[in-house]
């Protein structure tokens, strides 16, 4: 479970748009008979292939996008459902801060599940903002218990892979995983 967590945060990213969020699911007991799901909204593919570049394409039309979704109280569409969602007693939800929010499609997902008696870990990458009002979001939006964040610069988890995953580990340990 930390190697898998450690893997996801190390590769998240600091933006993404037309990014479509991603779900894995997995089985393994968190205590006795609770499992876990991690939730992730990621970028995939290859991000800088015009080159060494200090801002991406998809960074300059993700700024715009997001912006005019966060503005419109955007839902957008989420690929995948969780079918056996019930199953799980804890969600660690993970997304690039926006704006010192979540991004839209992240509400679309939460707003798809009931989330009573759910235990939901947030965790972040950004470049300066950290958590943000992300943890307060979670909870106004699902009414789950949610538990302490962990928040990561976007570069560090790119360039200083060792390093995050020490603090992911930390992280981890902290939370009782």
């Amino acid at each position: 479970m930390k190697k898998l967590l450690a893997l996801l945060l190390t590769a998240l990213f600091a933006t993404a748009c037309n990014a479509k969020p991603k779900t894995e699911e997995t089985p393994k007991p968190m205590t006795q008979n609770n499992k876990v799901l991690v939730v992730y909204f990621s970028r995939t593919g290859e991000q800088y292939s015009v080159g060494n570049i200090k801002e991406g394409n998809t960074a300059i039309v993700a700024t715009k996008a997001a912006q005019q979704e966060k503005r419109a109280n955007a839902r957008p569409e989420v690929a995948g459902k969780v079918s056996n969602f019930d199953d799980y007693g804890t969600v660690f939800i993970g997304c690039p801060n926006w704006w010192g929010d979540l991004p839209m499609a992240v509400y679309t997902f939460m707003e798809q599940y009931d989330w009573s008696g759910k235990k939901v870990a947030p965790f972040v990458t950004h470049e300066g903002s950290g958590l943000s009002s992300i943890p307060s979001s979670i909870k106004k939006t699902t009414k789950a218990d949610v538990l302490s964040g962990f928040s990561l610069y976007g570069h560090e988890a790119q360039n200083e892979r060792e390093s995050a995953k020490l603090k992911v580990d930390a992280w981890l340990k902290k939370l009782g995983f």
